[in-house]
Formats: C-alpha cells, sequence, structure tokens
C-alpha cells in the first residue's frame, strides 16, 4: 500500500482540521474546569461525614466510573431531547456529557489531595475560630488544590483523548477533522496516521510540561 502524503496542504488544515482542534480544546477546557468545581464539591460532600450528603456523592461517583463515557454521551443525546422535548446540539451535548463524567474522576483525585493534608493543620485553623467551610476554603484546598495539580493536569491530558470518543453523535472535533479530509481527498488511510501523530504529539508535549511542574512542586514541599 502506498501512502500519499502531498494532499495535505495550509488550505486543507484550516478548511477542516482547526476547525476540530478548536472545538476539542474548548471541550477539553469547559469540561475540565466545570469536572474540578463539581468534583470539589462531591470530594467535599463524600467527606462531610453527613450521610445525606455522602451517600449521593458516592453512589454518583461510583456508578459513573463504572459506566463506559461513549455510553454517557450516547444516553444525554439521545434521551435528554426526548425528556425536555427539544434537541440541545452535539456541541452542548458533548460539553455537559463530559463535564458531568469527568466530575467523577476529577472528584476522587480532589478527595485523595484534602486527605493528604495533614490533620494538624485542620485542628490549627479550628483552633483559631475557622469554621469548617473557612478551614476549607483557606487551609485545606489551596494544599490540596498544589499537591494534586500534576494528577488534575494528567486527568486533562486524559480528556483530550476521550473527546475524540464525541464521533458517536456526529460532533466535529479533530478527528472528525481529519476522517472528513481524508475521505474527501480519497486517503482515510494517510488521514487517520495524521491524526495519530498529532494527537501524541500534543499529549506527549503536554506529559512532558506536568513532569517538569509536578518536580518544582517537589521542590516546594
Amino acid at each position: 500500500m502506498n501512502l500519499d502524503w502531498s494532499f495535505y496542504n495550509w488550505t486543507l488544515i484550516q478548511d477542516f482540521v482547526l476547525k476540530g482542534l478548536v472545538f476539542s480544546i474548548q471541550l477539553t477546557l469547559v469540561a475540565m474546569i466545570g469536572g474540578i468545581l463539581l468534583g470539589t464539591v462531591l470530594a467535599l460532600m463524600r467527606l462531610s461525614g453527613n450521610k445525606f450528603l455522602e451517600v449521593p456523592a458516592t453512589i454518583y461517583v461510583n456508578g459513573l466510573r463504572s459506566i463506559p463515557l461513549v455510553m454517557v454521551i450516547l444516553w444525554f443525546y439521545l434521551l435528554i431531547p426526548t425528556i425536555i422535548g427539544r434537541p440541545i446540539g452535539k456541541e452542548i451535548s458533548a460539553m455537559i456529557t463530559f463535564t458531568i463524567f469527568e466530575a467523577a474522576y476529577y472528584s476522587e483525585i480532589m478527595r485523595a489531595g484534602i486527605q493528604s493534608i495533614p490533620r494538624g493543620q485542620v485542628f490549627a485553623g479550628q483552633a483559631v475560630g475557622l469554621s469548617y467551610g473557612q478551614n476549607m476554603r483557606y487551609v485545606v484546598l489551596p494544599q490540596a488544590f498544589r499537591n494534586m495539580l500534576p494528577v488534575l493536569l494528567t486527568q486533562t491530558i486524559i480528556l483530550f483523548q476521550d473527546t475524540s470518543l464525541v464521533y458517536a453523535i456526529g460532533a466535529y472535533d479533530l478527528l472528525k477533522g481529519f476522517e472528513v479530509a481524508g475521505k474527501n481527498n480519497g486517503r482515510p488511510v494517510e488521514a487517520y496516521l495524521a491524526a495519530a501523530v498529532v494527537y501524541f504529539v500534543i499529549c506527549f508535549a503536554l506529559s512532558t510540561l506536568v513532569k517538569r511542574l509536578q518536580k518544582k512542586i517537589a521542590i516546594i514541599r
């Protein structure tokens, strides 16, 4: 089989690939920010010691982590319009689904980060009159975020890779851009190989940055 890469040019990349890359980045950022915020709330609920908060959060986290992401994407995209009576669009559906799903994973990361803070610091905050919320806000969470930052970023890299699963609902992501470019030019094999190379370069570069950040954090400690 002869591979021909001559059809790739800047015009083709602009017309097909960049549009998908922009959406993949947007989806990653939205799901990361929303997932961390929701995941932090879930982590605090699981650590609250209140059964009315702990049990629902535990069911949420363990339930979503036990279901393949592609199934959640399909369920949300197909079921929500029937419930609300109107479609919400492929892109919006993907952003909501990824945020909800990734929150379960970010929650476990944040829970581990919160538990890694020495109890003595929590008791010290209580001793100076801080409430539970103030203790979390000013003492525990800032340190937990710093400790867990490399892991949070690593999960975000995995999230970027998972954005390719939006093909299941036809959303136009980076992989879809390469697929359309390959089909329009009769070179699907080259298109998928190029997509694999781009995903590898992006994820490898981000992983390298995370490793450097992890070393800096270790020095600060």
